[in-house]
């Protein structure tokens, strides 16, 4: 499945040029590899404000099917990308998120730690990584086989079975 994708690093040294990005191209390598074509990628720095106005514009006027961000979702006064992504969203996917902690769990405790959200604004799923290259990696490889079918239901595409069902009969699972 082929899905348009866009990845925001959110870090105030990248923005200034102090800081080179790793995680968000390494982001965009794993999207392309499952399918993605990279729409647009963008630095900004820790702005609650920027990151909203930049979000909405990829969602609503650039209709991408998903946007990844990397950085700004640990306890740092300055992290501001949960707050900014829930200014947006229309609805949370609270399940994304816990299993990207849950499998971070298994690399570092300091996973727990991590405040980051799961989101859709109208058709375009919103997904918080860290900002190590790291943790980005290992939270969007947690997550990275549920992403088409979340697209697929999102732009309203009939889905005749559950990525999940291999292997078992059609119907509702009762014998």
């Amino acid at each position: 499945m082929t899905f348009r994708a866009a990845v925001l690093t959110v870090s105030d040294k990248g923005a200034r040029g102090e800081r080179v990005d790793t995680a968000g191209p390494a982001v965009a390598g794993l999207l392309r590899d499952a399918g993605a074509e990279i729409a647009a990628a963008a630095v900004l720095p820790d702005d609650r404000g920027r990151i909203a106005a930049q979000l909405r514009r990829w969602a609503d006027e650039d209709g991408v099917d998903l946007i990844v961000t990397t950085g700004g979702t640990g306890l740092s006064p300055r992290d501001v990308t949960p707050e900014a992504t829930l200014d947006v969203a229309d609805r949370e996917v609270p399940g994304l998120a816990e299993l990207m902690r849950q499998e971070g769990r298994r690399s570092t405790p300091m996973a727990a730690l991590s405040r980051a959200a799961a989101v859709t604004r109208g058709r375009t799923l919103v997904v918080n990584l860290p900002g190590s290259e790291r943790g980005a990696r290992e939270s969007l490889t947690a997550v990275l086989d549920l992403l088409p079918h979340a697209i697929e239901l999102l732009r309203g595409e009939p889905v005749e079975r559950h990525p999940g069902d291999q292997g078992r009969p059609p119907g509702n699972g009762q014998r």
